[in-house]
C-alpha cells in the first residue's frame, strides 16, 4: 500500500517537479494552494512508480484522492485500481474528487472504465479575462467601476509590494478582519492561518501580492500567482469590508500590477457559499473550470 507523508514547506522542490509541467486549468494543483490549505485539508502525498499522488479532506469532512500526476498512460489502469483498494483500506467518501475533464477522458481511453460521474458545481473555478478585470469597461462591470472610482476619489491611499509590507501588521489586520465577523467558521480560520504561513515563508514560495494603506494603515492585501503564459490564480483576496469600493481597487490594481501580461484570471471556487457566489458572478466570468467527483 502506499505511504503518505503530511505535506510540508521542504516538499515544494520535489512537487513542483511534478506540477510545473502541467498546465492544469484549475487552482487545485497549484503548490500555493495546496500550501495554503494543508491544514484545513489535511493533504497528504506519495510517490509511487513515478507518479504523484494526494490524499485530501474537503471542507465538509470528505476524503478523497486528487488525480493522479505524472502518469504514463499504460500505468493508468494499475494506479485506479490501486487507489480503489486505498479507499477501502481508508475508508474514504470518495475515490477521486477535484478532476479535470481530461482526466476523465484518460480514463475512459486507456483504462476502458466505466465509473460514475457528478460535476462538483461548488468547485468549479471562475475564469475572467485579465483585460476585463483592468478596464472595468462596459454595461455588466459599470458597478464596479463606480465602486473603484468612489474609493480613490474619497481615500487617502498608497499601494506597496506585498513583500515590502510589514509581516506582522498584515497579520493582525487579517485577524482583525475576520473577527469582526464576530464567530468565523472553521474554513475562514484555515484561511487566516494559511495567509499568515504565506507570509512568514515568502521568500521560499511563488507568489505575487499587493497590500494597499489607507490613512497609513493596511486596509487590504492579495496574494496570487502567475501558473503559465496564459493563466495566474488569485489565491486571497481580503479587505475592510468597511471602506467603500476597496475590494474593486484591489481586484484592478492587482491584476493591473502583476498580472497584465496573462490573458485569463482564475478566482478560485465559491464553496457553494451564497455571498462568494453572488461576488464573483458580478465580475462577469466568461468561463468556469468544471471539476468532477467519482464517488
Amino acid at each position: 500500500m502506499l505511504n503518505f507523508k503530511k505535506l510540508n514547506l521542504e516538499d515544494k522542490e520535489v512537487l513542483d517537479k511534478y506540477l510545473k509541467p502541467f498546465n492544469f486549468k484549475s487552482c487545485e494543483y497549484s503548490f500555493t494552494t495546496l500550501f495554503i490549505w494543508k491544514e484545513a485539508c489535511s493533504i497528504e502525498y506519495a510517490i509511487y512508480d513515478g507518479v504523484l499522488i494526494f490524499k485530501k479532506r474537503d471542507f465538509d469532512g470528505k476524503t478523497h484522492f486528487m488525480q493522479p500526476i505524472g502518469y504514463k498512460k499504460e500505468q493508468l489502469k494499475e494506479i485506479f485500481q490501486l487507489l480503489k483498494e486505498c479507499r477501502e483500506e481508508f475508508n474514504m467518501d470518495y475515490l477521486f474528487k477535484d478532476l479535470e475533464g481530461e482526466f476523465l477522458e484518460d480514463l475512459r481511453e486507456y483504462c476502458n472504465i466505466e465509473v460514475d460521474i457528478i460535476e462538483d458545481r461548488d468547485n468549479f473555478d471562475y475564469i475572467y479575462p485579465s483585460s476585463s478585470l483592468i478596464s472595468l469597461s462596459g454595461k455588466k462591470l459599470h458597478g464596479k467601476k463606480n465602486h473603484y472610482n468612489q474609493f480613490i476619489k474619497n481615500y487617502e491611499y498608497y499601494v506597496k509590494d506585498i513583500r515590502e509590507a510589514d509581516e506582522e501588521e498584515c497579520i493582525e489586520a487579517v485577524k482583525e478582519w475576520l473577527y469582526r465577523k464576530g464567530d468565523p467558521d472553521e474554513h475562514l480560520k484555515y484561511e487566516a492561518k494559511g495567509i499568515d504561513e504565506l507570509l512568514k515563508n515568502k521568500d521560499k514560495l511563488d507568489f505575487d501580492g499587493i497590500a494597499v494603506y489607507v490613512k497609513d494603515k493596511i486596509a487590504a492585501l492579495t496574494m496570487g500567482e502567475k501558473m503559465n503564459e496564459e493563466m495566474a490564480i488569485i489565491h486571497i483576496e481580503k479587505a475592510d469590508p468597511q471602506i467603500k469600493g476597496l475590494y474593486s481597487f484591489v481586484n484592478k490594481s492587482f491584476v493591473e500590477q502583476c498580472f497584465s501580461d496573462v490573458n485569463i484570471i482564475n478566482r478560485e471556487q465559491d464553496l457553494g457559499r451564497e455571498g462568494l457566489r453572488k461576488a464573483k458572478e458580478s465580475y462577469k466570468p466568461f468561463e468556469f473550470v468544471k471539476k468532477y467527483i467519482i464517488p
